[in-house]
């Protein structure tokens, strides 16, 4: 039964992190903070290297935030915002959790697919 629960909770999530990501503005604004790592970048780069408005960003990075696949930290006057990593590894093991029928899987770099299935 825990099973069951921890399954659906996984599932919830997933939905969460998809829904935001299907939007193309909060598609590149996650793309841009994968890009600039763990230094992450500040509402005001982010709006001037994807030509947007900051009402319009504060909106999209909220509901990023929401589904987990950001993180925000205060520094000084400043909020640094951050793509976060584990969560998205989460995302993406939870799609690809039955490649392979259960199996152990390995995906090669140049092939882009996984050479076990």
């Amino acid at each position: 039964m825990n099973t069951d629960i921890d399954a659906a909770s996984n599932e919830a999530r997933t939905l969460k992190a998809l829904t935001a990501l299907a939007q193309a503005q909060r598609l590149r604004i996650f793309k841009a903070l994968v890009v600039a790592g763990q230094d992450g970048l500040t509402p005001g780069v982010l709006a001037e290297q994807l030509g947007s408005t900051p009402s319009g960003l504060s909106f999209h990075l909220k509901e990023l935030a929401h589904s987990g696949l950001i993180d925000s930290e205060q520094r000084g006057r400043n909020l640094i915002y951050r793509a976060n990593f584990a969560r998205m590894n989460g995302v993406l093991a939870y799609l690809t959790e039955h490649c392979c029928q259960g199996a152990a899987c390995e995906v090669s770099i140049t092939a882009n697919a996984c050479t076990t299935c």
